[in-house]
């Protein structure tokens, strides 16, 4: 008895379906998805390093030795806040932590120049002590940009600082000083210079040795070798706000995916003004509008899947952007934030679609290129890239067509750059062993050192808190006795 052949609904109920299954693939480039996720996977092992308690001692040990030398700095002429509070950020400016100009920057690289980097923002004035929306004169300057005119302090802050304004005068006869970015990066790198200077006179055992110290435009870079740890702190002069500024006050009445995640209260603590100017502006009197306080705040409510991307991304363009000078890492920073607003959480929540994350910055980054429009986050009337040549907009975008074309073998490249990075830090590490200055563990004579307790505090602190805000209460009369803060966390 001859049986039918089963039809196309009995084969498939029977498991007889022999479709292929296709791995999930990228159109463009073809690479495979699993395959970029493993990447990028592998660059946040290599580019994320654990801390063991001898690297957080010594990441505690610089920092004090730089809030102890910023003490001292407030003394010698009293033009700092005494009560100052500092905002420490985790990586350079070169990292893009900070929305400021890389042109004038030297360039340094983890591994060979030093094996950490943080920025560090000093207010040389403060305004806290307004409620309302802060209004700055933009009547000089393009958007996101202002003079600041020393009219809003007192005489005694007028006094201490007209050496470092450019003077106005009106027809009416009246004088107005206007606080100059230059002037004021000046100051701070001679008395820098000055402080280093007089420390260096009298080196105390498990003092960090200052390695180099340049002024980059109106940013003192400060390289400390300690231990066996190199640290690179970028120190930015700023101008502290509390409160809002009036110009991004628009900014306030949209929905953004941060809502009723943090308040806005957190968001809107408080603004700088940071020593930068427009691409036509007068780099004597304009500073730049800083919204750093709010980023760490922002940087919360980011998936890691997201961060995974956008550190992986950020690698691979600074150095492929890095000639001309045209893209930042914070233009970067401020694109990953709109994707923010842009998409809805559950999607960017996924932990499995950093690959997909990842070619989507980097279509972000071509399509702000070609368009040359990248909107400030908190600012959109603001263009980033308004001022950019035909040129050079089409030539960046070029070079990221290309990583778009293989995305795989960019990432594999980012990650040899970062593991022969780590290379060199453990071999300098190894050779400074028995030859670099002693570490403060190693003083065994001074019965104020940390004991294990203290090691262990400090690096939960460092491994729990990557990138987060540290704010900083110092005395410059006791600079033994910090008081900070992580985020809303007093230590």
């Amino acid at each position: 008895m001859k049986m039918a052949a089963p039809t196309a609904s009995k084969a498939a109920s029977l498991g007889c379906n022999n479709k292929p299954t296709f791995p999930e693939l990228d159109f463009r480039s073809g690479a495979r998805v699993e395959e970029l996720n493993k990447l990028i996977q592998e660059f946040t092992k290599h580019d994320q390093r654990e801390y063991d308690d001898q690297r957080a001692l010594e990441i505690h040990t610089a920092k004090d030795f730089i809030f102890s030398m910023l003490g001292m700095v407030q003394k010698l002429d009293q033009k700092l806040p005494v009560a100052n509070e500092y905002l420490l950020l985790s990586g350079g400016v070169r990292e893009g932590v900070v929305d400021l100009d890389l042109d004038e920057l030297n360039v340094y690289a983890r591994g060979t120049d030093y094996d950490m980097d943080f920025t560090l923002l000093v207010p040389a004035l403060k305004l806290h002590d307004r409620n309302q929306p802060v209004t700055l004169d933009m009547r000089h300057s393009a958007l996101c940009h202002s003079w600041l005119s020393l009219r809003l302090f007192d005489e005694g802050t007028i006094s201490k600082w007209k050496d470092c304004c450019t003077i106005v005068d009106h027809i009416n006869g009246a004088t107005n000083y206007f606080f100059s970015p230059t002037k004021v990066a000046d100051w701070f790198h001679d008395s820098i210079s000055i402080v280093l200077s007089e420390i260096q006179k009298k080196p105390q055992r498990g003092m960090p040795k200052v390695e180099k110290v340049e002024k980059n435009g109106t940013i003192i870079s400060i390289i400390l070798g300690v231990g066996s740890s190199r640290m690179l702190y970028d120190i930015v002069p700023v101008v502290s706000f509390k409160g809002w500024p009036a110009v991004a006050q628009s900014w306030l009445m949209e929905n953004h995916f941060w809502d009723g995640k943090i308040t806005e209260e957190e968001v809107i603590s408080g603004f700088y003004l940071v020593p930068a100017c427009s691409y036509k502006g007068k780099k004597d009197n304009e500073w730049r509008l800083s919204f750093a306080r709010s980023e760490v705040q922002l940087k919360k409510c980011i998936s890691s899947s997201l961060m995974q991307a956008y550190q992986a991304c950020k690698a691979i363009i600074i150095k492929l952007l890095s000639r001309p000078k045209a893209i930042s890492p914070y233009h970067l920073r401020s694109m990953m934030l709109w994707a923010c607003d842009r998409l809805p959480a559950n999607y960017l929540a996924q932990e499995d679609y950093a690959a997909h994350f990842l070619l989507g910055l980097i279509d972000d980054l071509q399509h702000c290129l070609v368009n040359k429009m990248c909107p400030n986050y908190f600012i959109p009337q603001c263009n980033m890239l308004e001022h950019l040549s035909e040129e050079t907009v089409m030539l960046h975008a070029r070079k990221l067509s290309s990583v778009r074309s293989d995305p795989a073998e960019h990432l594999r490249t980012a990650i040899e750059h970062v593991k022969a990075a780590n290379r060199l830090t453990l071999e300098l590490q190894r050779r400074g062993s028995t030859t670099s200055i002693p570490s403060p563990q190693s003083d065994g004579g001074d019965p104020n050192q940390p004991d294990d307790r203290l090691a262990k505090k400090l690096q939960q602190l460092v491994t729990e808190n990557p990138g987060k805000s540290i704010s900083v209460f110092i005395n410059p009369d006791d600079v033994t006795r910090p008081h900070f803060r992580i985020d809303d966390k007093f230590f």
